[in-house]
């Protein structure tokens, strides 16, 4: 296996743009469709409004008909740990170095 690359701006970036978003919405979908959670209460948990997590329920926002890489979903649960517990976080560069992961295998 090659070592992923070193932290890059450009490479993060693009990968942020690419993955934030639908991992954003899975993790909604995930609070409310498997935990149960209220939409008001992802909204308020979140800082989003009652209709974006309406539109990431719809599948209209953030959506990709995609299936995350184990890595990937890996950190989409502990993000939805973090939202329930309010305790713990992701970074960016858990998303990049899983991503890469992805990527390498």
């Amino acid at each position: 296996m090659t070592e992923p690359p070193s932290c890059d701006i450009m490479r993060c970036d693009i990968l942020a743009r690419r993955l934030l978003p639908p991992m954003r919405a899975e993790m909604v979908y995930r609070l409310v469709s498997e935990r149960g959670i209220s939409q008001s209460e992802v909204s308020k948990r979140l800082g989003i409004s009652r209709a974006a997590v309406s539109q990431y329920m719809s599948r209209k926002r953030g959506f990709t008909r995609q299936d995350f890489p184990r890595e990937l979903n890996l950190v989409i649960e502990r993000w939805v740990s973090a939202v329930i517990s309010g305790e713990g976080s992701i970074t960016i560069c858990d998303i990049c170095r899983s991503a890469n992961l992805s990527e390498n295998r």
